[in-house]
């Protein structure tokens, strides 16, 4: 009896040996398959020659055409760097501009604001207009930059401060 259980735990003790060896070689033997990257082929569409518009882009034609400049009142304003713009004001037509900038002519639509500046835009070239009593700009809200800055009209035109009378140094006398 002594004997069939030596035999017994050493049947046992090699199978607990040889059971994680099996596995050992079964992982290092089997190689995961290769698997296949599938490739999509992109499908090219023939243009038939229209563009899309986008949503932004189109509008009611406020923007369009080039403004009757022969009724109104003619602004002509002096910026920052010697730029110059004119803006073109109709009584008839409160809601409108026009602006010259360069030798260009564009209609600006009023947007309201919550500040009291006068704030006019054209959607179309990206063209905005802000005028505050003191100074206007024109910005290109496109590309993100400023166009045209402290621009003022001959009404806006800082007026120099009368220089101070008497000599600063010696106290006043009284």
């Amino acid at each position: 009896m002594k004997k069939t259980f030596t035999f017994l735990s050493l049947l046992c003790a090699s199978f607990l040996i040889a059971a994680p060896m099996s596995s050992i070689a079964q992982t290092t033997d089997t190689k995961p398959a290769p698997t296949k990257k599938v490739v999509k082929k992109k499908t090219v569409k023939k243009s038939t020659g229209k563009k899309a518009i986008p949503a932004l882009e189109t509008d009611d034609g406020e923007d369009e055409g080039t403004p009757d400049i022969k009724v109104d009142i003619a602004i002509d304003y002096k910026c920052e760097l010697g730029n110059k713009l004119t803006i073109y004001r109709n009584a008839a037509d409160p809601k409108h501009i026009a602006l010259r900038w360069g030798n260009t002519l564009h209609r600006l639509t009023t947007v309201s604001t919550t500040t009291g500046a006068s704030r006019y835009e054209n959607h179309k070239y990206g063209l905005v207009w802000i005028g505050i009593p003191t100074k206007g700009m024109l910005l290109d809200s496109k590309k993100g930059q400023q166009l045209a800055n402290e621009c003022m009209s001959s009404e806006q035109s800082p007026v120099p401060a009368p220089a101070p009378t008497g000599n600063l140094a010696e106290p006043a006398r009284s």
